[in-house]
Protein backbone atom coordinates (compact mmCIF):
# COMPACT_ATOMS: atom_id res chain seq x y z
CA UNK A 1 0.00 0.00 0.00
CA UNK A 2 1.06 3.69 -0.95
CA UNK A 3 -0.24 4.57 2.62
CA UNK A 4 -0.62 3.32 5.86
CA UNK A 5 -3.83 3.16 8.16
CA UNK A 6 -3.30 4.52 11.65
CA UNK A 7 -5.31 4.88 14.79
CA UNK A 8 -4.77 4.73 18.52
CA UNK A 9 -4.95 3.02 21.26
CA UNK A 10 -8.58 3.82 22.72
CA UNK A 11 -9.82 1.79 20.31
CA UNK A 12 -9.24 -1.54 22.29
CA UNK A 13 -8.60 -3.96 19.19
CA UNK A 14 -6.64 -6.72 20.22
CA UNK A 15 -3.28 -7.95 18.94
CA UNK A 16 -5.15 -10.50 16.84
CA UNK A 17 -8.03 -7.98 14.86
CA UNK A 18 -4.71 -5.19 14.79
CA UNK A 19 -2.82 -7.94 12.62
CA UNK A 20 -5.56 -9.44 10.99
CA UNK A 21 -6.49 -5.65 8.90
CA UNK A 22 -2.58 -4.19 9.44
CA UNK A 23 -3.65 -1.01 10.89
CA UNK A 24 -0.78 0.98 12.90
CA UNK A 25 -2.14 1.53 16.46
CA UNK A 26 -0.58 4.59 18.39
CA UNK A 27 -0.04 3.80 22.20
CA UNK A 28 -1.48 6.30 24.73
CA UNK A 29 -0.18 7.29 28.15
CA UNK A 30 -1.62 6.62 31.45
CA UNK A 31 -0.18 7.04 34.82
CA UNK A 32 -0.64 5.38 38.20
CA UNK A 33 1.37 5.57 41.64
CA UNK A 34 3.44 8.32 39.98
CA UNK A 35 4.40 6.29 37.22
CA UNK A 36 3.97 6.66 33.24
CA UNK A 37 2.51 4.12 31.17
CA UNK A 38 2.16 3.55 27.62
CA UNK A 39 -0.99 1.25 26.47
CA UNK A 40 -0.47 -0.88 23.31
CA UNK A 41 -2.93 -3.42 21.89
CA UNK A 42 -0.33 -6.23 23.84
CA UNK A 43 -0.62 -4.24 27.00
CA UNK A 44 3.47 -4.87 27.05
CA UNK A 45 4.29 -2.25 29.70
CA UNK A 46 1.03 -3.48 31.95
CA UNK A 47 -0.84 -6.00 31.90
CA UNK A 48 -5.23 -5.24 32.08
CA UNK A 49 -5.38 -7.89 34.76
CA UNK A 50 -2.63 -5.83 36.55
CA UNK A 51 -3.99 -2.86 36.10
CA UNK A 52 -7.95 -3.49 36.83
CA UNK A 53 -6.82 -5.21 40.51
CA UNK A 54 -5.35 -2.19 40.77
CA UNK A 55 -8.49 -0.28 40.01
CA UNK A 56 -10.25 -2.31 42.00
CA UNK A 57 -8.18 -1.81 45.17
CA UNK A 58 -8.98 2.21 44.28
CA UNK A 59 -5.49 2.96 43.36
CA UNK A 60 -6.19 6.23 40.68
CA UNK A 61 -5.31 6.27 37.27
CA UNK A 62 -5.15 8.84 34.84
CA UNK A 63 -5.08 9.53 31.26
CA UNK A 64 -3.31 11.89 28.71
CA UNK A 65 -4.10 12.83 25.06
CA UNK A 66 -1.44 11.77 22.39
CA UNK A 67 0.81 15.07 22.33
CA UNK A 68 2.24 17.03 19.33
CA UNK A 69 5.36 15.95 19.52
CA UNK A 70 4.53 12.20 19.61
CA UNK A 71 1.98 12.80 16.35
CA UNK A 72 4.87 14.37 14.43
CA UNK A 73 7.64 11.62 15.27
CA UNK A 74 4.73 8.70 14.63
CA UNK A 75 3.85 10.57 11.21
CA UNK A 76 6.85 11.32 9.87
CA UNK A 77 8.48 7.69 10.23
CA UNK A 78 6.08 7.34 7.65
CA UNK A 79 6.52 10.55 5.43
CA UNK A 80 9.85 10.41 4.84
CA UNK A 81 9.23 6.60 3.86
CA UNK A 82 7.03 8.28 1.02
CA UNK A 83 3.92 7.18 2.68
CA UNK A 84 0.63 8.99 2.90
CA UNK A 85 -1.01 8.90 6.03
CA UNK A 86 -4.90 8.27 6.95
CA UNK A 87 -5.70 8.65 11.00
CA UNK A 88 -8.83 8.17 12.72
CA UNK A 89 -8.75 8.15 16.79
CA UNK A 90 -10.27 8.85 19.61
CA UNK A 91 -13.24 11.03 19.34
CA UNK A 92 -13.18 14.61 19.99
CA UNK A 93 -16.60 14.43 22.34
CA UNK A 94 -13.97 12.49 24.48
CA UNK A 95 -10.30 14.04 24.17
CA UNK A 96 -8.66 16.61 22.70
CA UNK A 97 -6.45 14.32 21.43
CA UNK A 98 -8.02 14.91 17.54
CA UNK A 99 -6.74 18.52 18.03
CA UNK A 100 -3.97 18.47 19.02
CA UNK A 101 -3.02 15.84 15.89
CA UNK A 102 -4.28 18.72 13.46
CA UNK A 103 -1.85 20.54 14.77
CA UNK A 104 0.75 18.69 13.66
CA UNK A 105 -0.96 17.69 10.17
CA UNK A 106 -0.52 21.54 9.50
CA UNK A 107 2.88 21.26 9.56
CA UNK A 108 3.81 18.41 8.51
CA UNK A 109 1.80 19.30 5.58
CA UNK A 110 4.15 22.19 5.25
CA UNK A 111 7.10 20.12 5.42
CA UNK A 112 6.03 17.47 3.70
CA UNK A 113 3.76 19.29 0.76
CA UNK A 114 3.89 15.91 -1.77
CA UNK A 115 2.43 13.54 0.46
CA UNK A 116 -1.47 13.20 1.65
CA UNK A 117 -1.95 13.11 5.56
CA UNK A 118 -6.01 13.01 6.04
CA UNK A 119 -6.97 13.17 9.60
CA UNK A 120 -10.49 12.03 10.77
CA UNK A 121 -12.78 12.28 13.63
CA UNK A 122 -14.34 9.17 14.25
CA UNK A 123 -17.00 10.51 17.17
CA UNK A 124 -16.73 7.10 18.25
CA UNK A 125 -15.55 5.72 21.66
CA UNK A 126 -13.52 2.59 22.67
CA UNK A 127 -15.25 -0.36 21.06
CA UNK A 128 -16.97 2.06 18.49
CA UNK A 129 -14.23 3.44 17.38
CA UNK A 130 -12.77 -0.19 17.52
CA UNK A 131 -14.86 -1.71 15.31
CA UNK A 132 -14.85 1.45 12.82
CA UNK A 133 -11.32 0.86 12.10
CA UNK A 134 -11.87 -2.97 11.90
CA UNK A 135 -14.47 -2.38 9.41
CA UNK A 136 -12.40 0.74 7.35
CA UNK A 137 -9.27 -1.64 8.12
CA UNK A 138 -11.12 -5.10 5.75
CA UNK A 139 -11.14 -2.72 3.21
CA UNK A 140 -7.85 -0.94 3.73
CA UNK A 141 -6.44 -4.76 3.53
CA UNK A 142 -8.51 -5.58 0.24
CA UNK A 143 -6.86 -2.30 -1.38
CA UNK A 144 -9.24 0.55 -1.06
CA UNK A 145 -7.42 3.86 -2.12
CA UNK A 146 -6.81 6.33 1.05
CA UNK A 147 -9.65 8.39 -0.56
CA UNK A 148 -12.16 5.58 -0.91
CA UNK A 149 -11.44 4.93 2.74
CA UNK A 150 -11.72 8.52 4.38
CA UNK A 151 -14.78 8.36 2.55
CA UNK A 152 -15.85 4.90 3.97
CA UNK A 153 -15.21 6.21 7.43
CA UNK A 154 -16.82 9.32 6.92
CA UNK A 155 -20.11 7.85 5.79
CA UNK A 156 -19.89 4.83 8.46
CA UNK A 157 -18.82 7.06 12.08
CA UNK A 158 -22.49 7.87 12.92
CA UNK A 159 -23.79 4.28 11.88
CA UNK A 160 -22.27 2.76 14.86
CA UNK A 161 -24.35 2.26 17.85
CA UNK A 162 -22.68 2.28 21.49
CA UNK A 163 -24.57 0.61 24.46
CA UNK A 164 -22.30 0.44 27.48
CA UNK A 165 -23.57 -0.61 30.79
CA UNK A 166 -21.16 0.64 33.90
CA UNK A 167 -20.69 -1.26 36.90
CA UNK A 168 -17.94 0.42 39.22
CA UNK A 169 -19.90 3.42 40.35
CA UNK A 170 -16.79 4.14 42.83
CA UNK A 171 -14.67 4.76 40.01
CA UNK A 172 -17.28 7.00 37.97
CA UNK A 173 -17.20 8.63 41.75
CA UNK A 174 -13.48 8.85 42.24
CA UNK A 175 -13.52 10.73 38.28
CA UNK A 176 -16.30 12.87 39.16
CA UNK A 177 -18.51 11.41 37.16
CA UNK A 178 -21.38 10.76 39.53
CA UNK A 179 -21.77 12.60 43.49
CA UNK A 180 -20.50 10.14 46.25
CA UNK A 181 -24.74 10.38 47.01
CA UNK A 182 -25.33 8.66 44.12
CA UNK A 183 -22.80 6.36 43.82
CA UNK A 184 -23.90 5.20 47.76
CA UNK A 185 -27.59 4.66 46.53
CA UNK A 186 -27.03 2.84 43.08
CA UNK A 187 -24.81 0.02 44.84
CA UNK A 188 -27.60 -0.03 47.55
CA UNK A 189 -29.87 -0.60 44.90
CA UNK A 190 -28.45 -1.98 42.94
CA UNK A 191 -28.58 0.26 39.88
CA UNK A 192 -26.68 0.60 36.71
CA UNK A 193 -25.60 3.70 34.28
CA UNK A 194 -26.77 2.97 30.78
CA UNK A 195 -24.56 4.78 28.48
CA UNK A 196 -24.65 5.80 24.61
CA UNK A 197 -22.86 7.97 22.46
CA UNK A 198 -24.30 11.08 20.54
CA UNK A 199 -23.50 12.78 17.50
CA UNK A 200 -20.84 14.40 18.71
CA UNK A 201 -18.83 11.68 19.51
CA UNK A 202 -19.79 12.39 23.45
CA UNK A 203 -21.04 9.71 26.33
CA UNK A 204 -24.45 9.85 27.21
CA UNK A 205 -26.14 8.51 30.34
CA UNK A 206 -29.48 7.15 28.37
CA UNK A 207 -30.67 5.48 31.91
CA UNK A 208 -30.69 3.36 34.32
CA UNK A 209 -30.75 -0.84 34.59
CA UNK A 210 -32.07 -1.93 38.16
CA UNK A 211 -30.23 -5.44 38.80
CA UNK A 212 -27.28 -7.28 37.27
CA UNK A 213 -29.53 -9.90 36.08
CA UNK A 214 -31.27 -6.90 33.10
CA UNK A 215 -28.11 -6.21 32.06
CA UNK A 216 -27.62 -8.47 29.26
CA UNK A 217 -31.25 -8.77 28.37
CA UNK A 218 -31.77 -4.42 28.12
CA UNK A 219 -28.37 -4.61 25.57
CA UNK A 220 -29.84 -7.65 23.18
CA UNK A 221 -33.16 -5.21 23.31
CA UNK A 222 -31.14 -2.31 22.13
CA UNK A 223 -28.97 -4.32 19.45
CA UNK A 224 -32.41 -6.15 18.09
CA UNK A 225 -34.05 -2.58 18.17
CA UNK A 226 -31.34 -0.51 17.09
CA UNK A 227 -29.54 -2.83 14.63
CA UNK A 228 -29.47 -3.05 10.88
CA UNK A 229 -28.68 -5.90 8.47
CA UNK A 230 -27.63 -7.94 11.25
CA UNK A 231 -27.00 -11.34 9.66
CA UNK A 232 -24.94 -9.92 7.50
CA UNK A 233 -22.69 -7.82 10.01
CA UNK A 234 -19.86 -8.39 12.63
CA UNK A 235 -20.58 -7.22 16.25
CA UNK A 236 -18.26 -6.27 18.68
CA UNK A 237 -19.13 -7.30 22.68
CA UNK A 238 -16.41 -5.59 24.89
CA UNK A 239 -15.75 -5.32 28.67
CA UNK A 240 -13.69 -4.38 31.56
CA UNK A 241 -12.36 -7.29 33.35
CA UNK A 242 -15.67 -8.94 33.05
CA UNK A 243 -14.73 -11.74 30.69
CA UNK A 244 -17.98 -14.13 31.98
CA UNK A 245 -20.18 -11.09 31.24
CA UNK A 246 -18.88 -10.88 27.71
CA UNK A 247 -19.09 -14.98 26.74
CA UNK A 248 -22.84 -14.40 28.06
CA UNK A 249 -23.81 -11.78 26.06
CA UNK A 250 -22.12 -13.33 22.96
CA UNK A 251 -24.26 -16.00 23.27
CA UNK A 252 -27.31 -13.94 23.66
CA UNK A 253 -26.75 -12.65 20.27
CA UNK A 254 -24.39 -14.98 18.41
CA UNK A 255 -27.35 -16.67 15.77
CA UNK A 256 -28.85 -12.73 15.15
CA UNK A 257 -25.23 -11.66 13.41
CA UNK A 258 -22.50 -12.79 10.89
CA UNK A 259 -20.21 -12.93 13.72
CA UNK A 260 -19.47 -11.70 17.49
CA UNK A 261 -15.80 -10.97 18.48
CA UNK A 262 -14.85 -10.08 22.06
CA UNK A 263 -12.77 -6.89 22.65
CA UNK A 264 -10.91 -5.71 26.24
CA UNK A 265 -11.44 -2.27 27.63
CA UNK A 266 -7.66 -1.07 28.29
CA UNK A 267 -6.30 1.56 30.40
CA UNK A 268 -7.36 4.70 28.17
CA UNK A 269 -10.86 4.06 28.34
CA UNK A 270 -10.84 1.59 31.80
CA UNK A 271 -9.77 4.65 33.75
CA UNK A 272 -12.84 6.23 33.30
CA UNK A 273 -15.30 3.30 33.65
CA UNK A 274 -13.33 1.08 35.85
CA UNK A 275 -13.96 -2.39 36.73
CA UNK A 276 -17.10 -4.88 35.44
CA UNK A 277 -18.01 -2.56 32.36
CA UNK A 278 -20.28 -4.70 29.58
CA UNK A 279 -20.63 -2.79 25.84
CA UNK A 280 -22.07 -3.79 22.28
CA UNK A 281 -21.19 -1.80 19.69
CA UNK A 282 -22.83 -2.70 15.89
CA UNK A 283 -24.27 -1.03 12.59
CA UNK A 284 -27.53 0.62 13.00
CA UNK A 285 -29.44 3.91 13.37
CA UNK A 286 -28.37 5.87 16.79
CA UNK A 287 -31.09 6.23 18.85
CA UNK A 288 -30.40 7.42 22.23
CA UNK A 289 -33.65 6.40 24.24
CA UNK A 290 -33.36 3.92 26.65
Amino acid sequence: MDYVFMTDASCDLTEKQVSEIGVEVLPMEFQMEGKCYLHYTDARMMSLDEFYDKIKKGVDSKTSQINYNSFTNYFETYLKAGKDILYTGISTGLSGTYNTCLMAVKDLKEKYPDRKIIAIDSLCDSAGLGLLVYLAGKKYADGASIEELAEFIEETRLNLCHWFVVDDLDQLKRGGRISAVTATFGKALQIKPLISVDDGGRLVNVGKIRGKSNIIPTLVKHFERDGENNKDNVVFVAHADNKEGALELKKAIKGMCKEVQICNIGPVIGSHVGSGMLAIVFLGKRNLKS
